[in-house]
């Protein structure tokens, strides 16, 4: 709960605070010479993606499962004589993961747009990064182009989740 409250440039704050300047395990931003350095410099902005990503999802999806664990036809699975094992594969996550879908792809159109100031606190010279200096200083086309191209990766995850949502339960149909 504490990860979902705080917003993403204060866990910035907090990692950069904690991890880079109390600990000196991290370097507080900007980028590498080496593959290996850029991996070490891209940690912390990847974790606060990361975590504040994954714990809505694990939130949504502990909820949901606890929903759906109280429905009438799980009650009948178990009555039939399935395994505790078999009824939360047949039954329990399948019907649950719909929600879990949705939380994904709107998290993931988020991580689209969203990563912008966390890119820009880090000093990692992304879209995002060049987002924010081609509105300071007044560049539209580059700003027209990032707003199409950031519009068009949010169309595609939503395409994406709606196909994710035919796979994840056989009674959605595409047409």
């Amino acid at each position: 709960m504490l990860i979902i409250a705080m917003p993403p440039f204060w866990l910035c704050f907090v990692f950069i605070i904690g991890l880079a300047l109390n600990l000196g395990w991290f370097p507080t931003g900007g980028v590498g010479t080496g593959f290996l350095e850029n991996l070490h410099r891209l940690f912390l902005p990847s974790l606060v993606v990361g975590l504040s990503t994954a714990a809505l999802v694990q939130q949504s999806l502990r909820a949901t499962l606890i929903d759906t664990m109280k429905a009438d036809y799980v009650d009948t699975a178990r009555a039939k004589g399935l395994s505790a094992s078999q009824v939360f594969r047949r039954h329990i996550f399948p019907n649950s993961l719909i929600s879990t879908i949705s939380i994904i792809g709107v998290r993931v159109s988020w991580i689209i747009g969203g990563t912008v100031v966390v890119e820009k606190i880090f000093s990692v010279p992304g879209l995002g990064s060049l987002l924010i200096d081609a509105i300071i200083s007044r560049d539209f086309p580059i700003v027209r182009g990032l707003t199409v191209f950031f519009a068009v990766l949010v169309v595609t995850v939503n395409l994406i989740t709606d196909i994710a949502y035919s796979l994840a339960d056989p009674r959605v149909r595409l047409d």
